[in-house]
């Protein structure tokens, strides 16, 4: 198990840390966009929204497509994988109201994070702490699979806060 923490540089901004080395940063073009830029110790990848009503969300380096995810109907983030030409699934969930939390799971159902939100309300950004499983360290692409749960975090935080008008 491993512990990381998402800290808001500003609106548009957020690095990713475990014990104190930075492990990732991912930062948005605009507000009220989802395209993005995840940069980890080695690469650097995109996110951007395809098709007709921008409803999936694509995570890929030049033209290859490593990730891919959506929302469906009752609000959990399907996420399919495609590293090493092999295809995963996971499923990205809210969980709770009062002790509110996000968990990735795989196709099996077994947890490999929990992320907790932290509302800066001097500030008005996020802040997650993230615990991870110790099936979730072995992954080889681990990096950018916590990176793209971050984006996920904000991206159904976006998603409700624009369902209720708000």
């Amino acid at each position: 198990m491993a512990e990381y923490q998402a800290k808001s540089n500003s609106s548009l901004s957020f690095d990713v840390t475990k014990d104190g080395n930075l492990i990732g940063k991912l930062s948005y073009k605009s507000w009220f966009k989802f395209n993005a830029i995840i940069e980890t110790a080695d690469s650097s990848y995109q996110v951007e929204p395809k098709g007709f009503w921008g409803t999936t969300i694509e995570l890929k380096q030049e033209e290859k497509v490593f990730l891919k995810f959506r929302m469906n109907w009752n609000g959990e983030i399907v996420i399919q994988t495609y590293f090493d030409d092999e295809k995963k699934s996971y499923v990205f969930k809210h969980r709770g109201i009062f002790k509110e939390s996000f968990i990735l799971t795989d196709q099996d159902g077994v947890e490999l994070l929990v992320m907790k939100p932290h509302l800066k309300w001097n500030i008005m950004n996020y802040e997650y702490q993230i615990k991870t499983s110790d099936a979730f360290e072995i992954f080889s692409n681990k990096e950018i699979i916590l990176m793209n749960s971050l984006h996920c975090a904000n991206y159904y935080m976006s998603m409700m806060m624009s369902s209720m008008g708000m």
